[in-house]
């Protein structure tokens, strides 16, 4: 049995890099820079019929297992998808985790003026409907996103292992893992941008992942903030727009969802939990997760 498993496995993985390969790489100008995005058309498909605009998690990019394993199930499945790779404020950001070495820019917010972008590229370029899905930190910018950007070509919100964020959890882990105060540096930071200095480049002992990180005085102040809209339980609340919640119950990165959301009774949300699943659904958690979701979207 484990031997079948490693080997569907391998499949999986082998047809992900295949679609990657031949995915319709789309370039859009946003704020100075080209964003970049993968469109995968479903067989017999066109834009017209719809698409599922995913989102991946913190630093990452569009072309990492799970967003390649889930767009390729949903083009079996006859959905059209769009695989979006944040900008992180570098033109035409290549594929790969974020090299921590840079002078981060970026924004938190950046994620939903983004999603805003492709929404509309989406529309001028003939859909007519969009369901939005996001992973991880992408979940929470999906769900902040649709929080504050309803439209008629809204049709649906996928959150997957989105996170959570409370300030005290985030300032104690901060301290934890880097050894200085977030308060500090946080301190620090607002003091350059209220002095008119918010590009300048500060050296922090950690910045999100990255250690000994270089890092602009606003960029650091955007993720540091403690800002409700960054918690998924939060702006779920605003979400109109039928929307759906996978959680994985092995999950030991984003824990405590089900809890949260257990005392929210909203008519619009639905929960699921796939057992054994971890944070990235890997192995055939992935195919459980893409059943969930057709059964949820029921596009013909």
């Amino acid at each position: 049995m484990r031997k079948i498993t490693l080997l569907l496995t391998s499949l999986l993985l082998v047809c992900s890099l295949s679609t990657a390969a031949s995915a319709d790489e789309v370039l859009l100008e946003h704020d100075g820079i080209s964003l970049r995005a993968d469109l995968n058309l479903a067989d017999d498909k066109t834009l017209a019929d719809g698409v599922v605009m995913m989102l991946h998690g913190t630093l990452a990019h569009n072309r990492m297992e799970i967003m390649t394993t889930v767009s390729e199930l949903l083009n079996e499945t006859g959905y059209n998808t769009l695989t979006v790779n944040l900008g992180f404020a570098l033109d035409k950001r290549a594929e790969g985790m974020l090299d921590c070495g840079i002078e981060h820019r970026h924004h938190y917010e950046d994620a939903i003026e983004e999603l805003k972008a492709w929404t509309g590229w989406l529309e001028k370029e003939g859909a007519t409907k969009v369901a939005v899905w996001g992973h991880s930190r992408g979940g929470a910018q999906v769900s902040w996103f649709a929080s504050e950007n309803d439209s008629d070509l809204l049709s649906q919100i996928i959150l997957v292992a989105p996170a959570t964020f409370a300030a005290t959890s985030a300032a104690e882990g901060y301290e934890k893992r880097y050894g200085k105060p977030l308060a500090e540096l946080m301190s620090e930071a607002q003091k350059l941008v209220d002095a008119g200095k918010a590009t300048e480049i500060m050296g922090v002992p950690g910045f999100v992942y990255c250690e000994d990180a270089k890092v602009s005085a606003e960029s650091f102040v955007s993720y540091g903030r403690a800002d409700e809209r960054k918690n998924t339980p939060t702006t779920l609340k605003k979400i109109t727009k039928p929307t759906l919640v996978v959680i994985g119950s092995a999950d030991e990165v984003v824990t405590g969802l089900a809890e949260q959301l257990s005392g929210a009774a909203q008519d619009n949300v639905r929960v699921e939990t796939i057992e054994g699943a971890g944070h990235f659904f890997r192995d055939l958690y992935a195919d459980d997760m893409v059943e969930v979701m057709d059964d949820f979207l029921g596009w013909e």
